[in-house]
């Protein structure tokens, strides 16, 4: 059976692109063949951490693998990869400069602008109905007059001699060979001569633009909404990145939420909670709606109001309200209302809460309780 990705990974769900290429990364130094020559365990570790990455750096991979575990994946195309050549090509930016050996294809060609992320906090309410969100950002584009190549007139620069266009240098450290930045490029792989009069020989602005992305009614704490090339600029002409929208949900006054259910609490008076009662309760959404309270109810009883709590992501369907009720003990009590409680204890309605245990009789065991709802 094969194993959880993100176990492998040793990372957490929802965690973002950049953090995930760290973790594959930290795994591909130590389990590498080279650093580990004969060892069939490690190989077989190797091979399992690059299908992991190979699954969850690709959005509709991982959202499929994320519904529906390995069996989602099956409809998809991948199958795992055939060899060690495959995964060296297929993740030729991850393995660049490991060991020293800089990749293979030189710098100096187009590059992608690196992805960002932005955080965006909303409300409950927000978080069930969705909304149109407006933010800004700030971000180092492509220059427009050099097209992010740094060079005026938008040349290309001609490639540095110093490291032929890799944008490191070798250098032995006993056994290793290992990668460092090109001191004369700065890792840029070509050599800016006749600098841009715009970004001064940069190739990048940095700019703030006003952007708008759609969430969507039933979003979770913590998941991310990808906007493509709206991240970095591309370097020598290459493409801009992607920014990944990080939702973060506000806590609520009243409600709390589990996955597509809602829980509140409602203090009811003992009149209500011993005859019970129809009240109307906020339902966050939908506005008041009425609640049955059941005659002989209880402090921590839950009632329950189906199809009135958030929308499912990609479903019609909805999940439940859960209301915990608290019966309300009145503090302060006019002759009257003395007068009926007191003939109601005559009549024998305190000898249950007073009387012991029967022989043999055991108390109910205390439940261990998964949250202060007693679920």
């Amino acid at each position: 059976m094969k194993r959880c990705y993100y176990e492998i990974l040793g990372v957490e769900r929802g965690c973002d692109p950049e953090v995930l290429k760290k973790a594959y990364r930290r795994l591909a130094m130590e389990l590498h063949p080279d650093r580990n020559p004969g060892d069939a365990e490690a190989e077989e570790k190797f091979k399992e951490a690059a299908e992991a990455y190979e699954v969850l750096r690709d959005d509709e991979k991982r959202r499929l693998y994320d519904a529906y575990g390995h069996e989602g994946l099956k409809n998809t195309g991948f199958s795992g990869f055939g060899g060690m050549g495959d995964i060296f090509s297929a993740f030729s930016d991850v393995f660049e400069g490991l060991f020293g050996f800089p990749g293979g294809a030189p710098r100096g060609g187009p590059q992608r602008g690196r992805d960002l992320r932005y955080d965006l906090e909303i409300s409950l309410e927000e978080a069930a109905q969705g909304k149109q969100a407006s933010f800004r950002v700030g971000r180092e584009l492509a220059c427009a007059e050099c097209s992010g190549r740094g060079q005026k007139g938008g040349t290309q620069p001609p490639v540095c001699p110093a490291c032929g266009g890799q944008g490191q240098v070798l250098r032995s450290q006993g056994f290793f060979r290992l990668a460092t930045t090109c001191p004369q490029c700065r890792g840029e792989g070509r050599l800016v001569t006749d600098p841009c009069p715009a970004c001064r020989g940069r190739g990048r602005k940095f700019e703030e633009k006003e952007l708008s992305v759609r969430i969507p009614p039933g979003i979770g704490h913590g998941q991310r909404l990808r906007m493509r090339g709206e991240g970095e600029g591309g370097g020598l002409g290459g493409e801009p990145g992607d920014l990944y929208v990080v939702v973060h949900q506000k806590p609520h006054q009243v409600f709390e939420r589990d996955g597509d259910s809602l829980y509140r609490q409602l203090k009811v008076s003992m009149v209500q909670a011993a005859l019970g009662r129809t009240v109307l309760v906020d339902s966050l959404i939908d506005g008041p709606a009425e609640l049955d309270i059941p005659a002989g109810a209880q402090t921590g009883d839950l009632v329950r109001l189906p199809g009135l709590g958030m929308p499912r992501l990609r479903d019609e369907r909805r999940g439940d309200i859960l209301v915990q009720l608290v019966v309300r003990t009145p503090q302060k009590l006019s002759k009257d209302q003395k007068r009926l409680l007191e003939e109601l204890a005559q009549m024998g309605d305190d000898q249950a809460a007073s009387e012991p245990l029967a022989e043999g009789e055991e108390a109910a065991p205390k439940k261990k309780k998964k949250r202060r709802w007693g679920l």
